[in-house]
């Protein structure tokens, strides 16, 4: 059996990264604000990971040190990471959102200056998706990997590679560097010469099954819904959504929306790439950058409650209600946490079908 999935890196206004050069907007850290981001490394890091980044003081935090895992991290997966944590191991969500003590200037300089301690320079990873054997990768994965990362992937020696948390939203191409080059170290091995080309595509695809959970021997694959399936439970009431600021509804009550079966449209704003990496069952991938007037036609007219999300956590759905708004639409709403929130608080995921290229 062999999947192809496809991922991609969303980049917008508000979030941890902004539009344009990923690395343009991380100048070198002044001498004050090295030593801040030191002194919140020492506050916040240091008990698990180690005074000096060494890892493995505590609860098998991996070294901070390693330059694979900067060259193939930074900026991205180590701010996501320490923002919204990897609910069910140790390392918990830092950002403030998520009720952390950190903000997420704070977060930005503390990633920049991890980084500027290894010297590290971004690596050229793979773009598009990984096509592998899932069966192969499975088989390789318990014959190769269990041992430090355990059966399900939950850690050990090793860190919980199959947390769900980190999978719902990590590329593959993050993923396939790691098994490629290992993380200098640390008891992980380079696998570039102990396993196959193929054995190596394996296992990332493997690993990105288990997305929506370890328990499932097959992965549940949605397709995008064709527009007269847009709106969930049409029968069932509307839902009663206390918004903050007029806008923002909270993961939690979503959640319980979702869970009464209550009518509404959910729109993943995000590039329809990580609609199909992960994403909250039953929504629609409607890009921030789609041609509106192509798409609000299929949307209800009727008050129907209409809530999006995005990855930022909010300022691509923003872009798309405030629109929605414009046109007239009543009761629409930004998810407050956005979907990296909605998986740190261990809420469910499922992943999507490749979606054919016109090109």
């Amino acid at each position: 059996m062999r999947t192809r999935w496809v991922t991609a890196i969303l980049v917008c206004s508000s979030g941890f990264l902004t539009c344009g050069s990923l690395l343009a907007q991380f100048d070198s850290l002044s001498a004050e604000d090295s030593a801040a981001a030191n002194a919140d490394y020492q506050k916040y890091c240091a008990l698990c990971h180690g005074a000096n980044r060494e890892g493995y003081v505590n609860d098998h935090a991996p070294s901070l040190r390693s330059e694979s895992l900067m060259q193939s991290g930074y900026p991205t997966e180590l701010m996501y990471a320490i923002g919204y944590g990897r609910r069910g191991t140790p390392m918990a969500a830092f950002v403030e959102e998520m009720g952390g003590p950190m903000s997420r200037d704070d977060i930005r300089r503390l990633t920049r200056w991890l980084n500027e301690q290894v010297g590290a320079e971004p690596a050229d990873l793979i773009s598009g998706p990984v096509d592998g054997d899932v069966q192969l990768g499975e088989q390789t994965f318990k014959n190769q990997c269990t041992e430090c990362h355990g059966e399900q992937g939950e850690g050990g020696t090793g860190p919980a590679i199959g947390n769900p948390a980190m999978l719902s939203l990590t590329s593959d191409a993050f993923l396939k560097y790691a098994i490629e080059n290992g993380r200098e170290g640390t008891e992980m091995q380079s696998f570039r010469d102990v396993l196959s080309a193929e054995e190596i595509d394996g296992v990332t695809a493997f690993l990105r099954t288990r997305a929506a959970g370890w328990e499932h021997s097959v992965p549940v694959l949605e397709s995008p819904p064709p527009p007269d399936n847009w709106i969930l439970n049409p029968q069932s009431p509307a839902p009663e959504f206390d918004l903050k600021d007029g806008t923002y509804v909270s993961a939690a009550e979503l959640l319980d929306a979702l869970q009464q079966k209550r009518r509404m449209v959910l729109l993943d704003t995000r590039v329809t790439s990580m609609w199909q990496m992960a994403h909250i069952a039953g929504s629609v991938p409607m890009p921030y950058y789609e041609d509106f007037d192509a798409v609000t036609a299929s949307l209800p007219t009727d008050g129907t409650w209409i809530v999006g999300y995005c990855e930022c956590p909010r300022a691509a759905a923003e872009s798309v209600i405030e629109e929605l708004r414009n046109q007239g639409f009543s009761n629409t709403a930004v998810l407050w946490e956005g979907i990296q929130g909605w998986v740190a608080l261990g809420y469910p995921v499922t992943v999507g079908q490749s979606i054919a290229s016109d090109f």
